[in-house]
């Protein structure tokens, strides 16, 4: 039995799969606000154009779970979210909108804060594009048309 063992402890050292379960993160079952997802990318975006993101996040808790603050990493980014507790089982939507002011890649963040003192981050991400300054160019072509009598 005693070579058995040490055989296990062997091939379990040489794969590595004793160290896979050690380095595993343990999970926090007291943890009820579930995120479907953590990020989005926008992609790309034109300058100075508002765009929004709903992200949802579930309680999977057996009571009421209410959000105790929402905020952004900066005021360009504004969440929107419902002050009323999350029935235990129910969806609620954070409305997270972007207003690029700044050319090139940008990353924001936003913390929730619930059940007092806990916290997890949305994040956006994408790049802004210079939209063109002006109006279209004039098109001589239309003004002879509006000159015509047809």
């Amino acid at each position: 039995m005693k070579l058995f063992s040490l055989l296990l402890l062997a091939i379990l050292m040489h794969t590595g799969a004793g160290a896979q379960v050690m380095n595993q993160p343990v999970a926090d079952s007291t943890d009820i606000l579930k995120l479907r997802e953590a990020e989005h990318d926008f992609a790309s975006i034109p300058q100075g154009k508002p765009v929004y993101y709903s992200f949802s996040i579930v309680n999977t808790g057996t009571t009421p779970l209410k959000l105790d603050d929402v905020h952004a990493s900066c005021g360009c980014t504004t969440p929107e979210w419902s002050r009323e507790a999350i029935a235990p089982g129910a969806t609620q939507v954070i409305r997270v909108g972007y207003n690029a002011m700044a050319e090139g890649y940008f990353e924001k963040f936003i913390t929730i804060t619930y059940q007092s003192n806990k916290t997890k981050q949305l994040k956006i991400k994408g790049t802004v594009w210079k939209a063109p300054e002006g109006s279209a160019p004039v098109n001589a072509a239309v003004d002879f048309l509006k000159k015509q009598n047809f």
